[in-house]
Protein backbone atom coordinates (compact mmCIF):
# COMPACT_ATOMS: atom_id res chain seq x y z
CA UNK A 1 0.00 0.00 0.00
CA UNK A 2 1.76 3.47 -0.97
CA UNK A 3 0.92 6.21 1.63
CA UNK A 4 0.97 9.77 0.90
CA UNK A 5 -0.03 13.78 2.32
CA UNK A 6 -1.08 16.69 0.73
CA UNK A 7 -0.41 19.94 2.88
CA UNK A 8 -1.79 23.45 2.35
CA UNK A 9 0.07 25.87 4.25
CA UNK A 10 -0.81 29.53 4.00
CA UNK A 11 2.25 31.78 3.76
CA UNK A 12 2.03 35.78 4.71
CA UNK A 13 2.15 37.45 1.12
CA UNK A 14 5.87 39.10 2.72
CA UNK A 15 6.94 35.73 3.56
CA UNK A 16 5.70 33.63 0.46
CA UNK A 17 8.66 33.20 -1.92
CA UNK A 18 10.62 32.27 1.30
CA UNK A 19 8.08 29.85 1.94
CA UNK A 20 8.45 28.31 -1.38
CA UNK A 21 12.11 27.98 -0.95
CA UNK A 22 11.77 26.16 2.47
CA UNK A 23 9.14 24.05 1.04
CA UNK A 24 11.40 23.09 -2.00
CA UNK A 25 14.29 21.88 0.65
CA UNK A 26 12.10 20.07 2.72
CA UNK A 27 11.08 18.39 -0.36
CA UNK A 28 14.66 17.72 -1.02
CA UNK A 29 14.92 15.95 2.50
CA UNK A 30 12.18 13.65 1.70
CA UNK A 31 13.11 12.92 -2.03
CA UNK A 32 16.69 11.22 -0.62
CA UNK A 33 15.25 9.14 1.80
CA UNK A 34 14.67 5.41 0.22
CA UNK A 35 11.00 4.33 -0.36
CA UNK A 36 9.63 8.37 -1.55
CA UNK A 37 8.37 7.88 -5.06
CA UNK A 38 7.91 11.78 -5.15
CA UNK A 39 7.54 15.13 -2.79
CA UNK A 40 6.63 18.54 -4.70
CA UNK A 41 5.71 22.31 -3.70
CA UNK A 42 2.86 23.74 -5.70
CA UNK A 43 1.25 26.89 -5.46
CA UNK A 44 -2.32 27.62 -6.22
CA UNK A 45 -3.83 29.84 -8.62
CA UNK A 46 -7.06 30.68 -7.63
CA UNK A 47 -5.72 33.78 -5.97
CA UNK A 48 -5.64 31.97 -2.42
CA UNK A 49 -1.91 31.86 -2.35
CA UNK A 50 -1.62 29.05 -0.69
CA UNK A 51 1.66 26.61 -1.14
CA UNK A 52 0.70 22.97 -1.26
CA UNK A 53 3.46 20.44 -1.07
CA UNK A 54 2.49 16.66 -2.02
CA UNK A 55 4.36 13.13 -1.50
CA UNK A 56 4.32 9.73 -2.14
CA UNK A 57 5.87 6.73 -0.87
CA UNK A 58 5.86 2.98 -1.06
CA UNK A 59 5.06 2.32 2.66
CA UNK A 60 4.26 3.62 5.81
CA UNK A 61 8.20 2.80 7.14
CA UNK A 62 9.10 5.13 3.98
CA UNK A 63 7.14 7.69 4.79
CA UNK A 64 8.07 7.74 8.46
CA UNK A 65 11.82 7.47 7.25
CA UNK A 66 11.28 10.85 5.53
CA UNK A 67 9.94 12.71 8.13
CA UNK A 68 12.60 11.73 10.48
CA UNK A 69 15.27 12.74 8.07
CA UNK A 70 13.21 15.90 7.77
CA UNK A 71 13.15 16.18 12.21
CA UNK A 72 17.19 15.71 11.69
CA UNK A 73 17.95 17.43 9.18
CA UNK A 74 19.23 21.68 9.33
CA UNK A 75 15.83 22.20 7.29
CA UNK A 76 12.85 24.73 8.90
CA UNK A 77 9.76 23.66 9.16
CA UNK A 78 8.43 25.86 11.95
CA UNK A 79 5.17 26.54 12.36
CA UNK A 80 4.87 30.52 13.06
CA UNK A 81 3.91 33.99 12.42
CA UNK A 82 4.82 33.50 8.91
CA UNK A 83 1.93 31.78 7.79
CA UNK A 84 -1.30 33.42 8.19
CA UNK A 85 -3.56 30.53 9.27
CA UNK A 86 -3.09 26.79 10.50
CA UNK A 87 -1.56 24.64 7.89
CA UNK A 88 -3.94 21.44 6.37
CA UNK A 89 -2.25 18.24 6.41
CA UNK A 90 -3.92 15.34 5.30
CA UNK A 91 -2.78 11.85 4.88
CA UNK A 92 -3.42 9.85 2.29
CA UNK A 93 -3.39 5.56 1.46
CA UNK A 94 -4.28 3.85 -1.97
CA UNK A 95 -6.31 1.21 -1.57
Amino acid sequence: MTVGFVAFHYPRPEDFDDFVARVHQIAGVLRSVPGCLSADCWITTDGDDAVVSTGQWESDAAFAASFAAVAAADVDVTFDERERRPRQIIKLASR
